[in-house]
């Protein structure tokens, strides 16, 4: 029995060393595979929701380094091409833009499914041309994302787990101050605190602020207010003062701590947080470095990362309203400027009659009796001459009306009146057939002019083409 005991002593010491090479074969697999995994995964997505005309397209084409940006229709696909310069890494990250015809939210499922919601982050878009609709815009979209999120098939459990990172992410988020970007001599000196893939439940009995993620929906969402370069033309022709872009400044807060989303005012043209935007992206979901802290003394460049905002921040912008509170109804100080006066011009328009009903009208005019005369023009004569040329001169007829005589007055006097040797006259003839139709005219125009005394004479002898 002891022999047998040694045997077995000896077999289990023979295996305790294979183990331990195995181990050690095992730990070097295990750190090879995790310098592996270090690799920027290739799966993220990033879903852009807004109107048309807050800039999209614009915004991802700038993220892109891309300057004539390309505009589609319904879905719109591209990438971001994503670099770890401290990693020697790159990757592509997906960007879906949604058209912001409600019509086409039923694409949404090709973007946002079951197995790319744990790898999705969402930008809502709102443009500072149209600052009256901001709230109503980020309210509608919002809603839209929730709506479909509802109705993807996700166990309770992946819900769950999603709220409560997005709690966390919140909770961890430290304020990173004025601290250099990491140098080459410590590369993976990251501030990656907000990873997912760090969080624990250390932080579970930490209550969340006041009116921080009250929407949780799971998700890391980016509110980009767009084209901010536009506040300085609300500000000369709408008369917007900064108490009206606190106002909406602190609205758009507090709708980011409803569903712990993050704030960026952004402008392609002035090229403002623009490069901002990139890098707090890729430090969100790639956990890539993000050193720059809240912005919020100018107001066309508002930054504010998830996790940074309060309601007792957001108050300082009450001091500065004059004329409204902060919670007054947002369409009643934002209102929209009353420009499109060009509307009552159009209903003042006479437009044509149709063609048939005109025709009709007219037929039953017809039918009723004999239409009255349609009004001469005093520039056309109400008669015709008689004839034509009679005799050297224009010949009128009985009841020949007052401007008619003056008329062949006129061109009688051109025909016959005209000074020789002046410019473009004919010599008179010298035949005595032509003296004779001479005399003739002047005595009938001498006739005229006695006859019609009521307007003034015109003196032929001073008439001239």
């Amino acid at each position: 029995m002891e022999t047998n005991g040694q045997a077995n002593g000896l077999k289990s010491k023979k295996k305790e060393n294979g183990d331990g090479k195995d181990n050690l074969w095992s730990a070097i697999l295990e750190e090879v595979q995790n310098q592996g995994n270090t690799k920027l995964p290739s799966n993220k997505n990033v879903l852009v929701l807004g109107d048309n005309e807050t800039g999209k397209t614009t915004l991802v084409a700038k993220l892109q380094g891309v300057e004539d940006p390309k505009k589609g229709s319904a879905l719109e696909y591209a990438y971001i091409d994503v670099r770890d310069e401290y990693r020697d890494d790159h990757t592509r990250l997906s960007v879906w833009v949604l058209d912001g015809d409600p019509g086409h939210t039923n694409l949404l499922k090709f973007a946002l499914s079951e197995e790319t919601f744990p790898h999705t982050l969402v930008i809502l878009t709102v443009a500072m041309t149209t600052p009256w609709g901001v709230l109503d815009q980020l309210q509608s979209w919002a809603s839209v994302l929730g709506d479909h999120i509802d109705k993807l098939d996700l166990t309770p459990e992946q819900r769950l787990q999603s709220k409560k990172q997005q709690v966390q992410k919140w909770q961890r988020y430290t304020e990173p101050g004025d601290e250099l970007e990491p140098t080459a001599s410590s590369p993976m000196k990251r501030s990656s605190r907000n990873l997912s893939d760090e969080l624990d439940d250390d932080d579970d009995d930490n209550p969340l602020p006041d009116a921080v993620l009250t929407t949780n929906l799971g998700l890391d969402i980016v509110v980009v207010a767009t084209k901010t370069d536009y506040m300085s033309t609300l500000e000369k022709e709408h008369d917007y003062r900064d108490e009206h872009f606190d106002f909406m400044q602190q609205w758009v807060r507090r709708f980011c701590l409803q569903y712990g989303a993050a704030l960026f005012y952004t402008s392609a043209k002035e090229d403002k947080n623009c490069d901002l935007l990139y890098k707090y992206l890729t430090h969100r979901i790639y956990g890539l470095p993000f050193r720059t802290p809240a912005l919020i003394v100018e107001k066309d460049a508002v930054l504010i990362p998830a996790g940074w905002d309060s309601m007792k921040k957001i108050s300082i912008l009450y001091e500065n309203m004059q004329t409204c509170k902060p919670d007054d109804y947002y369409r009643d100080v934002i209102v929209q400027p009353a420009t499109r006066k060009s509307g009552a011009h159009r209903e003042a328009e006479v437009t044509a009659d149709d063609e048939q009903a005109f025709l009709q009208r007219q037929l039953a005019a017809l039918n009723a009796g004999t239409p009255a005369p349609r009004a001469e023009s005093p520039l056309r004569p109400a008669h015709r001459a008689t004839g034509p040329l009679e005799g050297g001169k224009i010949s009128m007829g009985p009841g020949t009306p007052g401007n008619e005589g003056v008329l062949a007055n006129f061109f009688n006097s051109l025909l016959y009146k005209n000074k020789p040797g002046s410019p473009g006259t004919r010599t008179p003839d010298a035949s005595p057939a032509a003296a004779a139709a001479r005399s003739d005219a002047a005595a009938e125009l001498e006739r005229i002019t006695r006859a019609k005394r009521a307007p003034p004479p015109i003196d032929l002898n001073t008439s001239e083409c």
